[in-house]
C-alpha cells in the first residue's frame, strides 16, 4: 500500500479538520480534542498521533496504544514514536512477536532504547535485533542501544551484551550503524583493543572519530574530524605546532589554542604578528597570555582597537587573563553588547549595562549581580528595565527576564513595593515569566498567587498554499566567505518550522547576520540579529520532533528549553544522535558540504534564497 505523505494528507484531505490538527499540535491545547478525534479517524490517524507525541503529555498515551495494532505500517511507526516522545512504556516484547514490517521493528527497537524505564528485557531484545536480516532493523537496535547506555548511565552491560555489540560492529557494512555500534560501546566503557584497532581503521571518518575518541592518543588522518579529535586526544606541543596551518580551520585554531599550554612562544608571536587571520591571530593572542603575558600586553592595544569585533571579544579574554583592567574598563564600554559581555568584570559596570536593548548582554548583566551584597541599590534600575522589556512584548527575552526576576527576587524586600512591582507579570505572554512572578509575589507576600497565564498563544502557523509551495523546495544559502551551500527543505518532517524559515528567509531576515557560534566536530549557529544565543526572532517556534536523526549536514532549529525556537539555527558537523528528539530537523545539506566545513566565527549570511519545485 502506497503511504501518503504527511504533508500531501494535511494540505489535500478537503475540510477544516487537517488544518485544525496542525493548529491544535502547534498551538498545545490544554484540552486536545481535535487531536484526539483525529486518532479514531483512519485518514488522519498518522497525522493526529504525531501531533498527539509532540505534546509530550503522559496522560494522552491510553489514546495512542490502540494504533500500535490498526493495519497500516505508517500509524503504528507514529504511534511507537508518539509513546517514546511521551516517555510512557509499552508492550515491546509482544509488539516484536507480532510485527513482520522492518521498518516498524526498526522504530521499535530504537524506541524503547530511548524511554526512561521500558521494562525487562531491554538488552535481550536489543541484542536479538542486531542480528535480524534487515539492514535498517539492525540500525533500530543500533539506535536503540546508543540511546539506552546514554540514558541510563548507571546500567552497565553484561559481557554477553558486550560481546554482542562487538560482534555486530564487526559484522555490519553501514557505517553509521557501526557508529552507532561503537558509540554504545564507548559509552559503555568497553576499550576491547581488537575493536578499537579495528574502528582506527575503518573507512568513515565517523568512526575514525570515535575510536581515537576512546583510546585518547595522536593519530595522523586523512579526514579533519579525526585530527580534531586526535589533537585533543594528544595535545603536544610538536602536535599543535604542526597542526596550526592545517586545511580545516577548525583543527588549525584548536592548534593555536594548544600552543597556549606552555609550548614556544616564539612561534605563538610569529602568528599573532604575521598571520593574514585575524580569527588565528585572536586565538594566537589568548595563548601568548598564557605563556609569555608580558609579550601578549604590548599587542592587546591593537586587538582591543581591532573594526572586526569578535578580534575585541578576544582582546577582552586577553585582558582578564593579564588582569590589565584598563584594558576591560575601555571595552566595557564598547559599542557592540558582546564585546561588553566578554570583558564584563565589576557590579557596577553589570548595573550600567542593565540600559542596554541587547537581551544576551542583559542576561549577562543580570547574573553578574548574583550574590552582590548591595543588591538592593540596582532593584530601581533592575524594575525599570524589565518593564521596559516587558513592554516589547518579545517572547524571546525569556532568559533575560528570568535572569532580572531572579535578582529583583534575591535583593527585593517584603514590602508592597516589589509585589506591586511584578502583578502585571501575572499576564504576560509568556507563562513562565508568569509563574516565576507568581512564585515571587507569594513568597514576598505570604499570600499564595497563582498565574493568568498559563500557555504560551502562538500565532497561527502559515497557511496551507504557501506550505504546499515548500514541497521540494530548496534553500540556496550564500556565506560571504566559506562560499555557497544547498539544502533540501522538509515541510513534511516539521510543516510550520520549514515555512517559518522560508518565510524569514523571503522577508531578508537572515541576511547579514552571522554564525556566531562554532563548535568544531559539533555544530555551527547562526541566525541571529545580536550574534547572540539570546537575540533572535520575537516569537517562539514549536519544536517539531520527528523520526529524522540529527546527522552530520542536517540542520535544526536552536532552543533553551521545550518550544522556544526563536529562528537561529544550526548545521551538525557531525552525527548527532543525542540530539534526535530534543531539536527540530528541518533540512539537510545536499551541496556544499564542503564549504559549510570551511564556516567560521563571524562568516555572514549573505542571503538565503528558496527555490521552489517547478
Amino acid at each position: 500500500m502506497r503511504t501518503i505523505p504527511l504533508l500531501l494528507l494535511l494540505l489535500q484531505i478537503p475540510g477544516a479538520t487537517p488544518r485544525a490538527i496542525l493548529e491544535a499540535e502547534d498551538a498545545r491545547l490544554e484540552h486536545p480534542d481535535v487531536l484526539l478525534q483525529g486518532l479514531k479517524d483512519p485518514s488522519l490517524a498518522r497525522l493526529a498521533a504525531r501531533a498527539v507525541g509532540r505534546l509530550e503529555r503522559p496522560e494522552l498515551a491510553d489514546n495512542v496504544r490502540p494504533l500500535l495494532t490498526v493495519s497500516d505500517a505508517a500509524v503504528r511507526i507514529e504511534a511507537i514514536n508518539a509513546l517514546g516522545q511521551m516517555n510512557v512504556p509499552f508492550d515491546f516484547q509482544r509488539l516484536l512477536m507480532a510485527e513482520r514490517d522492518a521498518n516498524v521493528r526498526a522504530v521499535i527497537y530504537q524506541t524503547i532504547g530511548r524511554l526512561k524505564d521500558p521494562g525487562a528485557g531491554v538488552e535481550a531484545a536489543l541484542t536479538a535485533g542486531l542480528k535480524e536480516a534487515p539492514l535498517n532493523v539492525r540500525n533500530g537496535a543500533a539506535k536503540g542501544f546508543e540511546a539506552y547506555y546514554r540514558t541510563h548511565r548507571g546500567v552497565k552491560p553484561t559481557a554477553d551484551t558486550v560481546s554482542a555489540l562487538r560482534q555486530a560492529f564487526r559484522d555490519n557494512s553501514d557505517p553509521q550503524t557501526r557508529e552507532l555500534l561503537l558509540l554504545t560501546l564507548n559509552t559503555a566503557g568497553d576499550k576491547d583493543a581488537d575493536t578499537l584497532d579495528l574502528a582506527t581503521r575503518d573507512p568513515e571518518p565517523l568512526v575514525r572519530r570515535l575510536a581515537v575518541l576512546q583510546l585518547k592518543q595522536w593519530k595522523e588522518d586523512g579526514s579533519p574530524l579525526v585530527r580534531y579529535e586526535a589533537l585533543k586526544a594528544s595535545p603536544a606541543c610538536a602536535h599543535a605546532a604542526a597542526l596550526v596551518n592545517d586545511p580545516s580551520d577548525h583543527v588549525g585554531l584548536l592548534a593555536i589554542d594548544l600552543l597556549g599550554n606552555k609550548c614556544d612562544s616564539q612561534a605563538i608571536r610569529e602568528i599573532v604578528d604575521g598571520n593574514p587571520n585575524w580569527r588565528k591571530q585572536a586565538h594566537a593572542l589568548v595563548s601568548l597570555a598564557k605563556v609569555d603575558p608580558d609579550a601578549a600586553r604590548t599587542r592587546l592595544t591593537k586587538f582591543a582597537e581591532n573594526p572586526v569585533w569578535q578580534a575585541r571579544t578576544y582582546a577582552a579574554e586577553t585582558a582578564k587573563l593579564l588582569k590589565d583592567d584598563a584594558t576591560l574598563a575601555k571595552l566595557e564600554h564598547d559599542a557592540n553588547p558582546n564585546v561588553v559581555i566578554a570583558a564584563l568584570t565589576t557590579t557596577e559596570d553589570a548595573v550600567r549595562a542593565l540600559a542596554s536593548d541587547h537581551y544576551g548582554l542583559l542576561y549577562e548583566a543580570a547574573r553578574k549581580l548574583k550574590g552582590w551584597k548591595e543588591g538592593g541599590t540596582a532593584m530601581t534600575p533592575l524594575l525599570a528595565t524589565l518593564a521596559r522589556v516587558t513592554a516589547e512584548k518579545k517572547a524571546n527575552s525569556r532568559d533575560a527576564r528570568t535572569e532580572i526576576l531572579q535578582r529583583i527576587r534575591e535583593f527585593g524586600s517584603a514590602d508592597t513595593t516589589t509585589t506591586t512591582a511584578l502583578q502585571g507579570l501575572l499576564f504576560d505572554i509568556d507563562p513562565a515569566i508568569a509563574k516565576l512572578a507568581s512564585d515571587i509575589i507569594s513568597e514576598k507576600s505570604g499570600v499564595h498567587i497563582d498565574p493568568g497565564t498559563t500557555r504560551y498563544a502562538t500565532k497561527a502557523p502559515p497557511d496551507d498554499a504557501y506550505i504546499r509551495g515548500l514541497t521540494g523546495a530548496v534553500a540556496v544559502v550564500k556565506m560571504k566567505e566559506a562560499g555557497p551551500y544547498t539544502i533540501e527543505l522538509l515541510p513534511d518532517e516539521a510543516p510550520v518550522t520549514v515555512a517559518t524559515f522560508a518565510q524569514l528567509a523571503e522577508r531578508g531576515y537572515y541576511n547579514g547576520l552571522t554564525m556566531h557560534r562554532i563548535v568544531a566536530n559539533f555544530v555551527i549557529q547562526g541566525g541571529s540579529p545580536g550574534a547572540s544565543e539570546y537575540v533572535g526572532n520575537a516569537d517562539f517556534m514549536r519544536d517539531e520532533l520527528g523520526l529524522q536523526s540529527h546527522l552530520r549536514g542536517t540542520l535544526g532549529i536552536s532552543t533553551r528549553g521545550r518550544d522556544t525556537g526563536d529562528a537561529q539555527f544550526f548545521v551538525n558537523l557531525i552525527d548527532n544522535f543525542r540530539l534526535d528528539h530534543s531539536y527540530t530537523v528541518f533540512a539537510r545539506v545536499t551541496s556544499g558540504m564542503e564549504n559549510v566545513d570551511r564556516i567560521q566565527e563571524g562568516d555572514v549570511i549573505e542571503s538565503i534564497e528558496i527555490r521552489r519545485k517547478p
